[in-house]
């Protein structure tokens, strides 16, 4: 009659993973082949504890195991290991840290775990004046959810996966091919290590289904075209237990009609007629902000920037903010009145009276000793 695991391994009922391990580890060590070479004895205790420790670490066996004893876990495929060869190739990683090598007697096997799910990718495209000021909106993505009827198991409710009977667990086959041993895929359960009698019928069997889901997303303010944002737990489900995946949001600004952005600075051009540019005035610059009056000083010229400080796009990393460059644009009228073309031909003439006398040209030519009778016009 086999004994009690928790017995075989020297601990309560109640003892955690951990504690599990520990004592498993502290047993292999003991009775491990290599330290007892032809001792039988060790060799029971040895396939004993290492049944015992492959039973009470997996949740779902040990569950079996406490509610049916020795027949629960034999119903749910699992017997037991046939050798020396099967329980180093289930447990390698162990001896490897116990020993620091393998012992020459497997390769490390990959157990099919929790599996992380798959992080999502999603491109947004937001205004200008949401980049800038920030906002906060809500998109849907299609991703994997756990299955609400099976709960991720992927069996029907109140039946369990059962342990590839092929593998024993593992999700690994070994063969050897002279003096090397191959480790492949299980062909049964696809690496699963276990496989599912009776599928649940919503998800048939995989633990997850496809999903439609809203997720609120936060835009700082700042943002540029190819900022990624990055939403911890957003993405899909993980198998067997596994955490969620990630959600990466990829921002894309959309291009405005007046601003342009460049670095943390807005740009934009603001037209202006000559009069005002002559005189100055008070004109309406546009910003992000809405209309701000702005002095245009007198004597302007066309090409000049003025600058707003502050009214750019602030700095994600908390710095100070850019600024609005305005460049002036000087607006030549097409279409003039009778009086408009009077009054600039008259004041063309006082232009041109200004200039005889103390004209440019004149005093760069005494300035050089050039004849001074040379006409206005022909330069």
């Amino acid at each position: 009659m086999k004994r009690d695991y928790y017995e075989i391994l020297g601990v309560s009922r109640q003892a955690s993973v951990e504690e599990i391990k520990k004592a498993y580890r502290r047993l292999a060590l003991k009775y491990h082949p290599d330290r007892n070479p032809g001792d039988k004895a060790a060799e029971e205790r040895f396939k004993e504890a290492a049944e015992a420790y492959e039973v009470l670490r997996d949740p779902q066996k040990r569950e079996l195991y406490d509610l049916h004893g020795h027949e629960g876990v034999a119903g749910s495929g699992f017997r037991g290991f046939s050798g020396y060869e099967d329980i180093f190739s289930s447990f390698s990683d162990l001896f490897e840290d116990l020993f620091g090598f393998s012992s020459g007697r497997g390769r490390s096997r990959s157990p099919m775990g929790p599996t992380p799910g798959a992080d999502l990718r999603y491109d947004l495209a937001i205004s200008f004046e949401n980049a800038a000021k920030g906002t906060e909106t809500e998109i849907e993505i299609n991703r994997m959810e756990e299955c609400p009827e099976c709960h991720g198991s992927g069996a029907m409710p109140g039946s369990h996966p059962m342990t590839c009977p092929t593998c024993h667990g593992r999700g690994q086959v070994v063969r050897t091919e002279g003096f090397f041993r191959v480790s492949t895929i299980c062909p049964h359960c696809g690496g699963q290590g276990t496989v599912i009698a009776n599928p649940c019928k919503k998800c048939n069997g995989q633990g997850r289904i496809g999903m439609r889901r809203k997720v609120k997303v936060r835009i700082p303010a700042g943002v540029d075209s190819g900022s990624r944002l990055r939403l911890r737990g957003e993405g899909e489900a993980g198998l067997r237990g596994g955490p969620r995946g990630d959600l990466f949001i990829v921002l894309h600004v959309e291009p405005h009609e007046i601003f342009e952005r460049r670095g943390k600075d807005i740009y934009c051009t603001v037209p202006i007629s000559i009069v005002q540019a002559a005189l100055g005035a008070r004109v309406e610059i546009p910003t992000l902000d809405g209309p701000q009056p702005m002095d245009i000083p007198a004597g302007t010229q066309g090409g000049e920037i003025f600058r707003l400080k502050g009214k750019g796009f602030p700095d994600l990393r908390g710095f100070s903010p850019g600024d609005q460059l305005i460049e002036i644009k000087l607006v030549t009228p097409t279409k003039l009145t009778d009086r408009q073309k009077e009054l600039l031909e008259e004041f063309a003439e006082l232009e041109r009276g200004k200039n005889e006398d103390g004209g440019f040209f004149k005093k760069l030519f005494k300035k050089n000793g050039l004849h001074d009778s040379v006409s206005d016009k022909t330069l």
